[in-house]
């Protein structure tokens, strides 16, 4: 069934699924259903687990839920688990979230609200935290800064599967998640740029909570910035109309990708021909400026944040210009390595 046939109704006659992908969530799947169990009361919804091959007690673990549907499948990776999902999944509004996500308590009822408008056919939702760790604090405060450009805009194209809601018909006639993305990144992003492409309306929900857990380390921030970075140019190669700009990345941040490039030629320039004033210097100096609007709005939250985040910001764009192009080399294999298969 097709965008045009969606059928507009009030939220009381939706029926809503739950999808939980899992793989060795079992010491994690349980704060999830907790908080999603009491929601689900009462009402016409489902909470659907796909256990995607785990090797720990997690399907022990949701049995003792009276009332959660459990799904195994060998293991295939998340996409693949949260589009078995959707296959068996019995309502006309689809929800997905995470193991190692505690959505807040009315969670449900304020991401399939906006569903009273027929012609919505995504929400997304945002993360918190209740973690004391710096790391983890910047993580926040990173993300709270992309939902402040979201909110700026009166649709979206850009939803993430720790808080993503869809009209299940919609989410189908897509064919779901791209399962050639193996891990649990930039796979969201794809399906939400295709889904934009068609001009259909996803909207931006920052009162949709779920609680997560960052990452705690600033080692553990960048390596995951890297792989976001990497998997994102193959989202990016399947959507070429989306690399300039979206409604979640700011400009400012695509930037701040050229300065770790930037400073090496600079340091060369500056050891070979030794000019008066070190373009070193300046190239540090036009990276700092970039930051301060960052800086600023993070110092009333958290100062500590606030004065290390030109220190934090550098750092994250040099993990992510590596991921950037350790992708780009990939995506190129790839397509060398499907040329040269066509051609045999």
């Amino acid at each position: 069934m097709g965008f045009a046939a969606v059928i507009a109704g009030t939220i009381e006659a939706m029926s809503a699924s739950i999808i939980i992908p899992t793989f060795n969530g079992a010491s994690r799947i349980g704060s999830c259903l907790d908080a999603l169990l009491p929601q689900t009361a009462g009402l016409d919804a489902e909470i659907l687990v796909v256990d995607d091959g785990s090797s720990d007690d997690t399907a022990q673990i949701v049995a003792r839920y009276s009332g959660v549907r459990l799904i195994s499948q060998a293991n295939a990776g998340p996409a693949t688990a949260r589009n078995r999902g959707a296959l068996e999944a019995k309502g006309k509004i689809i929800l997905f979230t995470d193991d190692d996500c505690v959505p807040a308590g009315d969670w449900l009822s304020t991401m399939t609200k906006p569903f009273e408008d027929p012609d919505v056919v995504g929400v997304k939702g945002a993360y918190r935290t209740r973690q004391k760790a710096l790391a983890a604090r910047f993580v926040q405060i990173d993300y709270e800064d992309r939902y402040r450009l979201m909110s700026t805009f009166p649709q979206i194209d850009f939803i993430d599967t720790y808080s993503a809601a869809f009209r299940r018909d919609c989410f189908l006639e897509m064919d779901g998640y791209d399962t050639s993305f193996p891990v649990a990144c930039a796979e969201d992003i794809e399906l939400s740029y295709r889904m934009s492409a068609r001009g259909w309306k996803m909207k931006f929900v920052p009162t949709a909570i779920v609680y997560h857990t960052h990452p705690d380390t600033f080692l553990r921030y960048l390596q995951k910035k890297y792989k976001f970075a990497f998997w994102r140019m193959l989202a990016l190669r399947k959507n070429p109309n989306k690399t300039l700009s979206d409604t979640h990345t700011p400009q400012i941040m695509k930037l701040q990708l050229l300065f770790g490039p930037a400073l090496l030629v600079a340091v060369a320039y500056d050891l070979l021909l030794h000019p008066r004033v070190p373009v070193s210097a300046l190239v540090c100096a036009a990276f700092l400026f970039s930051t301060l609007p960052f800086a600023w709005r993070a110092i009333p939250k958290d100062p500590m944040v606030g004065f290390l985040s030109p220190f934090l910001l550098a750092a994250r764009a040099c993990a992510q210009v590596l991921g950037v192009t350790a992708g780009l080399i990939s995506a190129r294999r790839s397509t060398a390595k499907a040329a040269t298969e066509s051609h045999a």
